[in-house]
Parts: C-alpha cells; structure tokens; sequence
C-alpha cells in the first residue's frame, strides 16, 4: 500500500452531528452565501468558518445561535473577546435576532446570550444546547489550562462553531486547537497523521511530503475557508476591499562600536532592544503624524513604555493598557467605537480581534513584533468589506527592525498559500458542503 493510499485509509472526515434546515427557512437579511455556510454549519453541527473580516461572520454565528437554540430548546453561549460583546448585540438588532450580553450564568435568557472569553469559569455547561467562539484564534493567546478548560466545558455539547478570520495559517500546527475544541481529532491524533517534527525540537512540526494533499482535504470537511463569496461561488460584487497603502517609516538606527552603519537585528532578543532603543524616535514621529490630522486613528504597539510615551505625546488619546480594568478597556474600546475618542493606542493582543473600526482608516504600528496574525487582525480592524474609504498603515521601524518586516512577509506569503490550498480542496469537495 503506498503511503498516500495509507493516509486515504486514515482520514478522518467531521461526522455530521446536526440537522437540516432549508436555506430559504433562514434569515432573509443574509446573503446567499451566508446562508450556504451557516445551513452547512447546523448539518455538520461542530464546524469552523474560516472567513476574512467583513464578511459576516456575526450575522452567521448569530443565525446559527439562533437555529442551535431552538432546536435544542436550551440556550446558546457566544464567547467574545472583550468589547464584542455590546458590538454582537448591536449586529443581533439588525438581524433581528434578539442577544442577552451576561457575566454569569444568573445571567443567562432563553435564546442567544453573549460574554467575554474570561467570564467562563461563571457558567455551567450542562444547561447550554451550543457554543459559539467568535474570533476563535484569539485562544492562541492563552495558555494551556485555559484551553483544556474550555475544551472541557464543551466536551458533551452536540453543537459547536468556531469563527475566525485567521485559522493561524503561518502555523499549521495551531489548526489544531480548532480540531480538539471541535472533536474532530485530538492533537496528538491529527500530530501523528499529518505531521513531522521539523529540526531538532519537540515544539516544531511541519507537514509530512504526502501528507499535505489529503490535510487539507481533511480540514475541508470540518471547515468553510473564503476569502471572498466567490470562494464559494457566489456574486461578490458588495465585497470589493479598498486599497490599502502600507507606508513604512525608518528612523535612524544607533550604530554599534565598531561599524559605520547600524546593524540589522537578527535574533528576537536582538531586535526586542533595538526597539527600546528606538522608543523616543519612533513615538515622536508616530505622534506628529498623529496630531497634525483630525481623523481617527489606531494607534498600535508592542511594549509598554510604547505606550505611556505614545499616550503622552497625543493628548487626545486614550490608552487601553493590559493591566487596565475590564471597565475601563470596555469604555475606551466602545467609547473610541462611538467617537467620544479620536485615537486608540493599544496592543493587537488586546484589541486587535473581532472590533469593527471602519469608521477609522488611519492606523500605525510603532515597532512590530513577529507575529503574523496579530499584524494581520490589526490591520483589519480597518481595512474589510464595508470600509468606504482607502485605508493608511504607517509602519514606524528603526533600522536595526527590518529582519522584523521581512519576517512578517514572508508569514504573510504563507498564509496566502496557506488559504489558497483550503480554498482549493474546498473546491474539489464543494458538492459535500451541504451533504
């Protein structure tokens, strides 16, 4: 038997463990293709949309919250990173689709009900039909235990969708804490069939040679990759996104003993004090391009003397620190939402998932960390269907950053493959989409 024959014999597809439902019987405010997804997502009962933003993943959530709901007769828990939730609420009205915003489970109503990702621990699963995790990819940024928590806390549910527009595609190894959040693999089983460690590490995997073929073929069964409707075949003719202008800003790099030019920064600890060096540089001219508009702005940043010296060189910013408290980040992330502030300075782990800020189209990043996907979801806080206008990222780097940059790319480039191979094997299997 050769090996892919092997691997054909070994695949797993996402058995359906949902209900049929008629695409006209769905809510008549959705697109086609939206009710293609969310009709595929209530059949195949535990799924993924791997769709970019802008496209609807709410309404879509929110319609199938709705459906999960009543077919359970039990309630239906959306988990939201903070902020989204006043934000899913407010979608709910426009669908129709009435959304209780709790904190625990003496909270809870009958229908859809919506929290934050840290309110977890406050709620019983037993009394839940489904649960939802709005940008599910923002989990990569907690650790284990809360991970094994929530896989634990849906372990008997029938029903579960998991939205994202970024399946962590410079990092295919991540696709699996959607695999074990959804039953359909554990990781050590999806590991053992796909995977092989790359280089001397235990923490490195790559995709086997013929395994690549028949993982995406498999990822397909469980999940919707689109990147616009016409991924799936539809009229994407309201989904057309605005240019982006990405507009990169070299301040001078402190030269080393002994060389006439600053050196480039190649390991992380080597460009982790490039960008403390730079701080003041950075700030300043971030700040006077800032401060010479009367736009909105995101401001963006990694480290947090970033941004106290940012904050204070913008006077009317207002900042939205970690070590804030929920009442205050939630003020600032809605108040900023609403235009009571003109410019947000923040991390991409904070607010750079699932806030829909196209009322703004100016944003810079002060320094870069390495991390594709939080630039990615930065960015597109802004830049996504239904922005109007053409969207400005200033990049403001030293010298010493540009491995930093070039890093970022070439993640970028990945995760366009990455999306192209879903997409394709989608394609083959497009008929198994609804059954």
């Amino acid at each position: 038997m050769s090996y892919t024959a092997f691997l054909e014999s070994k695949r797993h597809n996402s058995v359906m463990t949902g209900f049929d439902i008629d695409e006209s019987d769905l809510n008549d405010k959705l697109y086609p293709f939206q009710k293609h997804c969310v009709q595929w997502a209530l059949k195949r009962g535990r799924a993924a949309l791997f769709e970019d933003c802008g496209l609807g993943k709410t309404p879509q959530q929110l319609e199938w919250a709705h459906r999960v709901s009543e077919y359970t007769d039990k309630p239906v828990l959306i988990l939201a990173p903070l902020a989204v939730s006043e934000q899913t609420a407010r979608e709910g009205k426009k669908f129709g689709i009435e959304v209780n915003v709790c904190r625990s489970q003496d909270g809870i109503r009958p229908g859809v009900n919506v929290t934050n990702y840290h309110m977890l621990h406050h709620f019983t699963p037993e009394y839940f039909g489904g649960v939802v995790l709005d940008e599910s990819s923002i989990l990569k940024n907690y650790d284990g235990h809360y991970r094994k928590m929530l896989t634990s806390f849906v372990s008997e549910m029938q029903f579960r969708l998991s939205a994202t527009a970024t399946p962590a595609p410079n990092d295919l190894i991540e696709i699996i804490n959607q695999s074990d959040f959804l039953s359909i693999l554990s990781g050590k089983e999806a590991i053992a069939l796909y995977f092989i460690q790359d280089g001397n590490t235990t923490h490195a995997w790559r995709l086997k040679g013929h395994a690549e073929r028949p993982f995406y073929q498999w990822l397909s069964s469980w999940s919707i990759a689109m990147r616009s409707p016409a991924d799936l075949g539809y009229c994407d003719k309201h989904f057309k996104l605005p240019k982006l202008n990405t507009i990169q800003h070299v301040v001078d790099g402190t030269v080393t003993d002994g060389f006439l030019f600053a050196i480039e920064a190649q390991t992380l600890q080597d460009r982790r004090a490039a960008r403390k060096e730079s701080i003041g540089k950075r700030a300043g001219l971030c700040a006077e391009l800032v401060n010479q508009s009367d736009r909105p702005w995101i401001v963006w940043c990694n480290l947090n003397s970033e941004s106290e010296e940012l904050a204070r060189l913008i006077p009317d910013a207002v900042e939205v620190k970690g070590s804030d408290d929920n009442d205050h980040k939630r003020d600032a992330l809605i108040g900023f939402s609403e235009g009571r502030y003109r410019v947000m300075v923040t991390k991409p782990s904070i607010a750079g998932h699932g806030l829909n800020w196209q009322h703004c189209s100016d944003m810079a990043f002060v320094g870069l960390s390495d991390s594709w996907e939080q630039y990615y979801q930065a960015v597109r806080r802004c830049w996504r269907f239904g922005q109007k206008r053409e969207v400005n990222a200033h990049v403001v780097i030293s010298e010493k950053e540009g491995a930093v940059l070039a890093n970022i790319q070439r993640k970028e480039a990945q995760a366009e493959a990455m999306m192209e191979n879903i997409v394709s094997a989608m394609e083959e299997g497009r008929h198994a989409l609804v059954g």
